[in-house]
């Protein structure tokens, strides 16, 4: 089997994922020069040949920073070693033994322009001592370069906490093996930088959760017609501005026809936007694909009319903003859907659901699509998306710029439109987080809801294939 570099394990999982591949015939201890060589190679790239300093921690992290230190001296670059604690692992000690330079304890004063970190990795589930906090924040400030391995020292892997506060940030975090949680999880991923991968060989393992990716969207076919490429019903309610902006944004990510249910006709509404103010008699059209409730619906009892009319047309849904706050376990109809709740949102879900609201985001989505039968968005600066049944995908940092009103109607359209194009729940959720995100580099900053809209075409044509 290869190489899977998309998937993120947790703690047990990564150690259960090396063992097994020492167990196939691989060494400890090859798999170390593999992690520190990557390392010391970014530390010499990142640093344009220039001074090192690596601190090395008494695990297996210390082991990769020894490796990494030994393959900067044999490139000529000039290397400080740190030893915050002696080594404790075999493989550790065995690093420290072939590295043949200078090992400083930590009451040095090194001078260099890269700091790399190899304190702790991902095992750290304490605060750092404060003798070790001091040393790290210390080094931190004295170096212009911080780069981490697999994590930065302080984090715990499997949900993103700050162990300590006021860790450094750094400007590239190299996992090892495989990403972890805390690489996509809010508080931990701004510390971060930029994330890169080295390859160590580990496989694709059962049940892993993976990378929000680059879809590949297929382009019309071509004897394609409206009804063909998706027809998308927008139920409206006593905010029309909210539908409007989702409808729009539908238009723009594939579907073929876009039609605006609402209780009065809005002022603006566009030319192409067809608008339907009848009594919902529209949702028993056989030729519709998905539905969308939910921005600007209002939360009265009209609202729950209108939701309750859109579930029980057993159509693919996406549910959303005020929709959400008025679903429960007795709402009717057992269709394909999809939830995209904000943090408020899921809170009034879990109580309706009678979901225990702690534990790290991906285990209250993953806990909510399966009370709730549907995929589930969890928005926020750490958005993923869970499927009933333990699928997760996590996303890489999007703009923080989309921290504006509107954008989350936006991606709500976006995600309806993909879901009456092809029908899938999971891939819509993750073709529409993707284009949010999309829309919003090409916006640039400050940019309005609006705006966000318009560029989602522009984010399409990034995904064609």
């Amino acid at each position: 089997m290869s190489a899977d570099l998309t998937q993120v394990l947790d703690v047990a999982a990564m150690r259960a994922a090396e063992a097994a591949l020492i167990a196939g015939g691989i060494p400890a201890q090859a798999l170390m020069e593999t992690a520190g060589r990557a390392l010391g190679e970014w530390a010499r790239r990142l640093g344009a040949g220039r001074a090192v300093t690596v601190l090395c921690g008494p695990g297996n992290n210390g082991g990769d920073g020894y490796v990494a230190a030994r393959h900067l001296a044999e490139r000529g670059v000039a290397v400080s070693v740190i030893a915050a604690r002696a080594p404790t692992t075999p493989e550790a000690m065995t690093a420290r033994s072939l590295y043949q330079g200078a090992v400083q304890g930590p009451d040095a004063a090194p001078s260099g322009t890269v700091l790399l970190d190899c304190l702790f990795g991902s095992g750290l589930s304490r605060p750092l001592p404060d003798d070790l906090l001091a040393l790290l924040t210390g080094l931190a400030r004295q170096h212009a370069v911080r780069i981490a391995a697999d994590l930065p020292s302080g984090i715990a892997a499997d949900s993103g906490a700050v162990l300590n506060p006021g860790l450094p940030a750094f400007d590239v975090t190299v996992a090892l093996g495989a990403w972890k949680h805390a690489h996509f999880a809010m508080p931990a991923a701004p510390l971060m930088g930029a994330l890169r991968l080295v390859d160590i060989g580990v496989v694709a393992v059962p049940g892993a959760a993976r990378v929000l990716a680059q879809p590949r969207i297929a382009p019309p076919a071509p004897d394609a017609h409206k009804y063909r490429r998706g027809l998308l019903a927008v139920l409206g309610g006593h905010m029309p501005g909210a539908a409007l902006l989702a409808a729009e944004a539908a238009q723009r990510s594939g579907a073929g026809y876009v039609k605006l249910l609402a209780p009065v006709r809005p002022e603006g509404v566009a030319p192409a936007l067809v608008c339907d103010t009848g009594d919902l008699a529209a949702l028993a059209d056989p030729r519709i694909a998905a539905i969308l409730v939910g921005p600007g619906l209002g939360r009265d009892g009209k609202a729950v009319a209108r939701l309750n009319a859109a579930l029980a047309a057993n159509r693919p849904v996406v549910i959303d903003a005020d929709a959400l706050t008025l679903l429960g376990p007795d709402s009717p109809g057992k269709a394909l859907r999809v939830l995209t709740p904000h943090e408020g949102e899921m809170a009034a879900l879990e109580a309706a659901f009678a979901l225990c609201p702690t534990g790290t985001r991906r285990a209250r989505a993953l806990a909510l699509a399966n009370a709730a039968g549907g995929v589930v968005l969890l928005k926020g600066p750490d958005s993923l998306i869970a499927e009933p049944g333990g699928a997760v995908v996590v996303s890489p940092r999007a703009s923080a710029w989309l921290s504006v009103a509107g954008s989350g109607d936006v991606l709500a359209g976006i995600i309806a439109s993909r879901l009456a194009v092809h029908g899938d729940a999971l891939l819509a959720a993750e073709q529409g987080l993707w284009l949010h995100g999309e829309a919003a580099r090409r916006c640039g900053p400050a940019f309005t809801a609006s705006d966000l809209a318009a560029a989602t075409g522009y984010a399409l044509s990034a995904a064609l294939r």
